[in-house]
């Protein structure tokens, strides 16, 4: 019986009636105190995990502490778990596709924001009347679109939905962590010196605030180019500094002629495969991107001193 039968009830019954009555409608009364308890609890439980959620909105300036451009050799896919089919691709890779015009502008995936330079410029949309996040929004650069982050509840699309720069993402909060999780990304480079995406890849990333320090930690997927999760962390600081939500504009310009095909290496034709073993003794095997590479148990696998496949 709801609260508002009860109350009619009691309204039309007679003393004799309610003296009848007064066992079981203790009985109900007991029962309403205890959902009405039960209520306050989850109403309390609710708003403490409410409280626990960090602010992450603002300017996060780059730390750069941690380099994962990896673009200071054409050859270094060292710590990542690449398969055979992606290292194919990215050693027939060349840098001066970038001359052609076409792809001065391309921009890379959206898990390129824990690899670039810059900073972050994070800001949320508010639901004008309850109060709750609708979505967080990081800001653009010249090179990286805007990323959305959707907390409230969509689901994602179609897998036969457009694909972007930017892929879709939604978010949820675990505790005092920020975790989103991006779909529909268009294929692209997991970095700058040729390691191929595909359209099928996923990100998983955790935002962590520690004081005026933001720490995001990316885990990407890659059914097609990789053969285990690559994973990726860097490091931001809350700044006064106000950073610009867009970046610079990417101008194309005319920077000569590249040839009559996309620049590339054949198979087997990479001049720099071993750049990094002659200058830095680094094997082969880790240069390209092998996956037992990124275990210690591979230093036993390496004579002391010889930089060896």
């Amino acid at each position: 019986m709801g609260p508002n039968a009860m109350h009619r009830k009691m309204s039309y019954s007679s003393p004799d009636n309610l003296r009848e009555t007064a066992a079981p409608e203790t009985g109900r009364r007991g029962r309403l105190c205890y959902q009405t308890i039960a209520a306050a609890c989850l109403c309390l439980l609710v708003c403490a995990n409410a409280m626990a959620q960090m602010e992450i909105t603002g300017s996060w300036a780059a730390r750069n502490h941690e380099f994962l451009t990896g673009d200071g050799l054409p050859v270094d896919f060292t710590g990542m778990p690449l398969n055979e089919e992606a290292r194919i691709r990215a050693l027939s890779y060349s840098e001066s596709q970038l001359a052609m015009v076409e792809r001065q502008c391309q921009g890379w995936p959206a898990f390129y924001l824990v690899q670039g330079p810059f900073g972050l410029k994070i800001w949320s949309d508010t639901d004008p009347v309850k109060g709750n996040v609708i979505s967080y929004t990081i800001g653009a650069w010249e090179d990286r679109a805007p990323l959305t982050i959707w907390m409230d509840g969509r689901p994602h699309p179609s897998k036969y939905a457009e694909h972007t720069r930017a892929g879709f993402t939604t978010g949820t909060w675990e505790g005092n962590t920020l975790v989103a999780y991006t779909t529909h990304m268009k294929a692209g480079f997991l970095r700058k010196t040729g390691a191929p995406s595909s359209d099928e890849a996923t990100m998983t990333t955790r935002y962590y605030r520690h004081g005026d320090i933001l720490t995001v930690l990316g885990i990407i997927e890659d059914p097609i180019y990789l053969a285990e999760p690559w994973i990726l962390s860097r490091s931001f600081q809350l700044s006064a500094t106000p950073l610009s939500p867009i970046g610079p504009p990417c101008v194309t310009a005319y920077e000569g002629s590249v040839g009559e095909t996309a620049p590339h290496y054949l198979p087997e034709k990479n001049p720099f495969i071993d750049e990094m073993t002659t200058k830095y003794g680094v094997p082969r095997d880790a240069a390209t991107g092998k996956p037992e590479t990124l275990y210690p148990e591979y230093r036993k696998k390496i004579a002391a001193g010889a930089g060896v496949k």
